[in-house]
Formats: structure tokens, C-alpha cells, sequence
């Protein structure tokens, strides 16, 4: 039988490299996800209850606090410092001291000698008002609180705006800052919300340190810019006080909170 004459064309071979972008791809996602698994791990936060203090506390912070004013009424400090459940104890208390140009907490001077009494870390904060003058409330701060060694730097209490213009707010709030830090040879916290830091303070303040208020969502505090103090429940109760109470931690070690403190 004769061979036909007419060439049969080879059938194209498979490239391998056509499949080199799909196993980059896939390497790239598997990648990506074990380290996005990685991150949400290491960011997630372990919360215990406790009923003695009435509210879930993240575990991964060694110091925690409060804050207080003439609202929690008259307080036992020795009862505050004796408390202790399942190793936590209260560490720091922030003690509102002054607001506006001219009022000062009815409680102030008995719970500032109180809490150093009994060993308690203090830290006085003022309650700012937008529409007063920044260097008359910096004054009004400065004549009622005396600083010592072992004390917290002091704070200043920004989170109304009360309808006076962003530009105005943060010119009063840096006159506030740069009377406080020039009389006490410090550098002052900053206590706000989230929001209220995003939409009037901005990044202008971001030197300061910030003890920032988020207790909606257990999360930590949905803030870009670094944070000192969080206050993450404003419904604690401790024994000593009556009512509910705000419960803070602070993001540091033993060295950060010893280096922190006024000397």
C-alpha cells in the first residue's frame, strides 16, 4: 500500500510557563492570608469577666485604672486599694480637678490627698471648655493642681465642640497645652473620643499623648495615630465607690508606666 504524501501538523504542546502567573497568584494569596491570620490573632483581645467588677476586662494589659469625679460622690480609697480579683488590681486613678475658666471639683482636694495616701499612681485632668479662653483655663488648672514625684502628667478633657469653629478649638486647646507643659516641665495627655479626635483635632496634636475613650465595640481603639490610655468601659464598679465608674488600661509595660510618671 502506498504512504500518503500529505504532512500531518503536530498537535501544539501545553506550555508550562502559560500556568506560571496562576501559581504566583495562588502562592501570593496563600501568603497573604497567613499573614492576615496572623495579624487578626495577634490583634484580637481576650476579655474576662469579672462580676466583682462588673464588667469584662481585657487581659492582655498589667495596669489598670479608673477615673473619678464628684459624680462617684464620696470615695473609700483604702477599699479601692485593697481590691484585688484574679490578680487585678487598680493601679492609676484620674481625678478630674478642674473645668472651664473658673469651677473646680467639689471632691477634687479630698480624693488627689486620699489617692496619695494610700499608694494609689494620681493624675489630675481638666474639663475643657471650647468657647472660654485656652490660657485662662490652663491658669484656673495650674492654681489648684501641685504636682508631685510619682504623679501622672496632667490631662486635658476635649470631646465638645459646642458649635465653635475647628480652627478656633484647636488654637485654644494648644494655648492650654503649651501653658500646662511649660509649668509643670511635662508633656500633657490628651483624653478624647475617637471621632472627636478625627473630625476637630485632626493630626495637629499628634505629639501628645492620648488616653482615648472607645467602649461601644470590644476592640481596641479604632484610632490610626498611637494611644497611651483606654478607657474601655464607663459602667465598672469597684469597691470603695457606690456607683458605676470609668475603667482604663494603659499600653505598657512595668519600665514604660515607671519611665511615665513624674519624678
Amino acid at each position: 500500500m502506498a504512504k500518503s504524501t500529505r504532512k500531518v501538523k503536530p498537535s501544539p504542546k501545553k506550555n508550562k510557563n502559560n500556568r506560571l502567573p496562576l501559581y504566583i497568584a495562588l502562592a501570593l494569596l496563600i501568603v497573604s492570608g497567613f499573614f492576615a491570620y496572623r495579624v487578626l490573632n495577634r490583634e484580637r483581645l481576650t476579655f474576662v469577666r469579672h462580676s466583682a467588677f462588673g464588667i469584662d476586662i481585657p487581659e492582655q494589659y498589667d495596669i489598670h485604672g479608673i477615673d473619678v469625679s464628684r459624680y462617684q460622690q464620696m470615695i473609700n480609697w483604702k477599699e479601692i486599694k485593697a481590691m484585688e480579683i484574679s490578680g487585678i488590681q487598680i493601679g492609676f486613678a484620674f481625678i478630674k480637678a478642674t473645668e472651664g475658666s473658673r469651677l473646680t471639683d467639689r471632691h477634687f482636694e479630698r480624693n488627689w490627698e486620699e489617692a496619695k495616701r494610700v499608694d494609689i499612681p494620681r493624675g489630675a485632668y481638666h474639663f475643657f471648655h471650647p468657647h472660654r479662653d485656652g490660657k485662662e483655663q490652663a491658669d484656673h488648672f495650674m492654681e489648684t493642681v501641685k504636682l508631685e514625684s510619682g504623679d501622672l502628667p496632667p490631662v486635658i478633657d476635649i470631646e465638645q465642640r459646642n458649635g465653635v469653629p475647628v480652627a478656633t478649638i484647636r488654637k485654644r486647646v494648644r494655648d492650654f497645652l503649651e501653658e500646662i507643659e511649660n509649668h509643670y516641665q511635662v508633656k500633657p495627655i490628651i483624653y478624647t473620643n475617637v471621632s472627636f479626635y478625627r473630625q476637630v483635632l485632626g493630626d495637629e496634636f499628634d505629639d501628645y499623648p492620648l488616653w482615648v475613650a472607645h467602649y461601644l465595640q470590644k476592640d481596641r481603639p479604632r484610632i490610626e495615630r498611637p494611644w497611651l490610655f483606654w478607657q474601655h468601659s464607663e459602667t465598672g464598679q469597684v469597691n470603695g465607690i457606690r456607683g458605676r465608674v470609668d475603667f482604663n488600661v494603659f499600653n505598657g509595660d512595668s519600665t514604660d508606666w515607671k519611665n511615665l510618671l513624674i519624678r
